[in-house]
């Protein structure tokens, strides 16, 4: 029980800081009913039980799974094979993704099936992208550059209303589901190569997974002209605690079932790759599937907080701030509450930990953390400044990828991949459940328009932790490369001393 405890013990050092924030708001300047409080608070708890379990579970099944396949497609000599299954993972672990749902259902005027598959095949294909960097060592820099040229370009010919929404896909798609195993499956890859650069490649499969859905957003917007509607948070009254119990019961069934219709084609891969390969043992097996299942629990736990107890306060605080006096407020709120959050996302500790153990401690999760946290707090700020003038999202999202891309040409590699990857790891389920309907709250309360001014937010979470990690990487560069000055110097100063005592008789 001891890792339990560990992973309790980081859930509520993670979820604590929001909660306590979220609680000072309702008895100051954002006064909510005691019925979406207590909704919250309950929320909390299933939080911290669910991110547990999820963070444990995700290390037993999700990550050797990932990587055992990884390991394996390196290994074949033929290309052809291991491209049509890097397609078919990309499609099947995209589909099982449970926020690709909840992307779907915000665009109704595009079937939701199409969406889904459309999507799909776009991650399957950035995956294969992603897998060919690996075989042929093509920097993830020229990539980046390339195919976000393209996004832009397309999202030229997109219909105005629709780009938030299409740029906000590319970090709903890569959820707690996606991420833990196509970042081991990025580690199982280049486990069998020896060259420097292997850690370098390590990462980046996330960020250019990313990349997939929203061009496949951006083309269908363009193919069906999608109407300006999207869905409302519903908040029912809650009038006291057994109301609210009722509230989270009721909604289990749906996240159970949701979550297994997810994790099942996950689940139906491995068994199918272990049939073919017999690559883990009796005890690795029993591990991976005790693996699954504390990942199933926990993940229906996690959505079921998220979305029955964040999302009603979310939105009911934006909506209170932007319609006080005070509604510049929403951007040092907006700010704190980012700050924070995005420690509660569950796929950001799987991040953590894989990229502290892959850079031999080079890059600590303390630096990871601390990069993310001050990412999101700028760019909700952002997005909240956005809502209360009504400015593009575009012009904020291409000068930021631009900077984001030209510093990638200067820091080391790793750095480059991890801070795209982290870009899609940071906008998850707390991003979907509790900032959107926070934005969304505040943009209906001022009376703007949702699609421009609220959908965006995801995209924005997305975009600044690439600066603010390469930052820190080249902060780290420039760092080292005194330090080796220094140590130049010194060895400098006591060759000289040794020259001089030895032509002194010393």
């Amino acid at each position: 029980m001891h890792p339990l405890k560990d992973k309790l013990a980081e859930s509520v050092a993670s979820v604590l800081p929001i909660t306590a924030i979220v609680l000072l708001l309702s008895i100051t300047i954002a006064p909510v009913s005691s019925g979406v409080l207590v909704l919250f608070l309950f929320g909390a708890l299933l939080l911290i039980f669910g991110m547990s379990l999820f963070t444990m579970g995700a290390g037993m099944s999700m990550q050797p799974m990932g990587e055992g396949i990884g390991v394996q497609i390196s290994k074949s000599k033929k290309l052809l094979l291991p491209l049509l299954i890097t397609l078919a993972l990309g499609i099947i672990i995209t589909i099982a993704e449970p926020d690709l749902t909840v992307l779907a259902e915000q665009i109704p005027s595009i079937p939701n099936m199409v969406l889904i598959l459309a999507v799909a095949v776009g991650v399957g294909v950035f995956l294969v992208v992603a897998f060919l960097r690996t075989v042929f060592g093509i920097p993830l820099s020229r990539l980046l550059l390339v195919f976000y040229l393209i996004v832009f370009v397309l999202a030229a010919f997109a219909p105005n209303d629709f780009i938030p929404a299409a740029f906000d896909s590319g970090g709903v798609t890569t959820g707690p589901i996606t991420v833990p195993f196509i970042m081991a499956l990025g580690i199982g890859m280049v486990s069998m190569r020896n060259d420097k650069k292997s850690s370098d490649d390590s990462f980046g499969l996330v960020a250019l997974c990313s990349i997939g859905p929203i061009l496949s957003v951006l083309i269908l917007s363009i193919c069906y002209e999608p109407s300006a509607t999207t869905t409302e948070t519903v908040i029912r009254d809650i009038v006291d605690t057994r109301d609210a119990i009722r509230e989270f019961v009721y909604a289990f069934p749906k996240y159970e079932e949701e979550v297994l219709v997810a994790i099942l084609p996950v689940i139906g891969v491995f068994v199918l790759f272990q049939i073919l390969t017999r690559r883990y043992q009796i005890h690795q097996l029993l591990r991976v599937g005790s693996g699954f299942l504390y990942t199933y629990v926990g993940l229906v736990l996690f959505l079921t907080g998220a979305n029955v107890g964040f999302m009603p306060a979310g939105k009911l605080i934006g909506e209170e701030i932007a319609g006080s006096t005070y509604k510049v407020l929403l951007i040092p709120v907006g700010m704190l509450v980012g700050y924070f959050i995005v420690a509660a996302e569950p796929a950001v500790h799987v991040l953590k930990k894989q990229v502290e153990e892959i850079s031999s401690g080079r890059i600590t999760q303390t630096a990871i953390g601390l990069g993310l946290s001050i990412g999101v707090a700028a760019s909700v700020g952002i997005a909240m400044l956005r809502i209360l003038t009504g400015i593009p999202l575009m012009w904020f999202l291409i000068p930021g990828y631009a900077i984001s891309l030209i510093i990638s040409f200067f820091v080391p590699p790793l750095y480059t991949g991890v801070a795209f990857d982290s870009g899609g790891v940071a906008s998850g389920p707390m991003t979907t459940t509790f900032l959107l309907p926070f934005a969304s709250g505040a943009c209906a309360a001022i009376g703007g328009n949702l699609l421009t001014d609220a959908f965006g937010i995801v995209a924005m979470v997305a975009m600044t932790p690439l600066i603010t990690i390469q930052i820190i990487g080249l902060y780290a560069q420039i760092k080292h490369r005194a330090q080796r000055r220094r140590t130049a110097d010194r060895l400098s100063r006591i060759e000289d001393s040794i020259l001089y005592y030895d032509r002194n008789g010393g």
